[in-house]
Formats: C-alpha cells, structure tokens, sequence
C-alpha cells in the first residue's frame, strides 16, 4: 500500500505552519485535506474520512481536546497532536481524550513522519502484518506473542509481559500510565504509578544494553512511556 492511498486531516488555524505541515506530508506521497477550525475538522472528518488526524490544541473555535473527544464519539481514526503546549497536564488531557501520540512544537521534519508512520502502522492502515520488533538482540513478536533474545526466550513475567506488549502494539507513540496500569492489571484489578515504575525497571534491565541509560524503553516524564525499537520486520507467512 502506497502513501497515496492515505488522506491526512491537518486541523491548524496558523496558514503558515498549516502549509508546511501540508507540504511535508505531499513531499512524502500523502493525500492532504485541511481545516482551521474545530467545527470544520468535525465536517471533514464526517465526510472525507480520513486515515490520520494532525491536530492543534489551540484552535480559535475550540479545544483541540474537544475536537478530539468528539471524533473519538464516532471513530477510531488515529489522532496525533501538533501543539506548542507543553505542560505534562495538557498532554495528559489530549492523550485521555483520544489522542495517539503527541508532539510539541517547534518539531523536527524525521520526527513527525516517524510519528505518522507509527500512528497509521498502529491502526492497521498499513495494509502489513503484525510486525517483528528489534530492539538490539531481543525480538519481539507480536503474532506469536513471544519475545526472546539471540540466546534464547526472554524470560518475563506475565505482568512484565502485558506492559511490553502493550508498549510494542504503540511502538513510536506515546502510551500514557493510565492505560498502561489499565492494560497490564485489568480494569477492575488494582495498579499504581509507583508499581509500574517498578516493572519499567524490570523491563528495562531485561532488554537494554544500558538499563540506567535506556535506549528503547523511554520514559515520558510525568506521562507515559514509549517503546522506540531499531527497526520494524514483516514476519514471513509460513
């Protein structure tokens, strides 16, 4: 599937940056549709249905947080925030309302094509299989729900497991602790910032080379975390 079958909804009430932002995507073979508002993001996503959203928390009509939550009422397309907020609250209220990923302004051009890639990857806009995921000498694979290192099985408890999983099905994208602790403990079962904290370390002394310097495990300060493995590989069909 090429990047011309995807349509981008860039929701930025600043022409200037909305240009560039548009530009870049078109460079890299995206189809581009716009708003700058709230109101007319809500149309345009009704209407033209488009594979990613980009928004902008400070829109002149309303909150991107709003615009957010409403489109969350109605669709599952992945979201990813544009914003020169940068306050760890801010981020918080976006990625519970809906949001997949968020990016603070300015940004880099690598950056944002890597979140967008992450974001459709994530949502199955790929068109691919579940992937294999590198991270140094460990494997993980999604499909089979294993991972293991260039000696053998990496050896994970079940909890440590469920939060690496959950961080590899989001790989490149910011997952929140709420629902990390969601996903790993269960909704109705009991888990705290604190406890995950302590299986992130666990998790960590397991997969990086340097557990006190990580390199893929990567703590969102006052967030989340978010998984940044070297590569991404389609598993062959057996």
């Amino acid at each position: 599937m090429t990047n011309a079958m995807f349509l981008v909804l860039i929701v930025e009430d600043d022409p200037a940056l909305r240009s560039v932002v548009s530009t870049l995507l078109a460079a890299h073979g995206y189809r581009i549709a716009e708003a700058s508002t709230g109101a007319r993001a809500i149309i345009e996503t009704r209407s033209h249905r488009p594979d990613l959203l980009i928004v902008d928390l400070g829109l002149p009509d309303t909150d991107g947080a709003t615009v957010i939550a409403e489109v969350r009422s109605f669709s599952s397309v992945p979201i990813l925030v544009l914003s020169a907020r940068s306050m760890e609250s801010q981020k918080i209220l976006a990625l519970d309302a809906g949001a997949d990923d968020y990016i603070t302004k300015p940004f880099s051009a690598p950056e944002l094509m890597a979140r967008v890639r992450a974001a459709l990857r994530r949502h199955g806009h790929s068109g691919e299989r579940l992937p294999l995921l590198k991270l140094g000498d460990v494997t993980i694979d999604l499909t089979a729900r294993t991972a293991t290192k260039a000696d053998g099985p990496l050896h994970l408890t079940p909890l440590e497991y469920r939060v690496l999983e959950c961080l590899a099905r989001n790989a490149g994208m910011i997952v929140t602790q709420k629902r990390l602790i969601v996903e790993a403990w269960g909704s109705d079962r009991q888990g705290d910032a604190r406890g995950l904290r302590s299986y992130v370390k666990m998790i960590r002394q397991k997969i990086e080379p340097h557990p006190g310097r990580p390199r893929y495990l990567m703590t969102e300060t006052g967030v989340g975390y978010r998984l940044r493995p070297d590569e991404h590989v389609i598993a062959p069909v057996h």
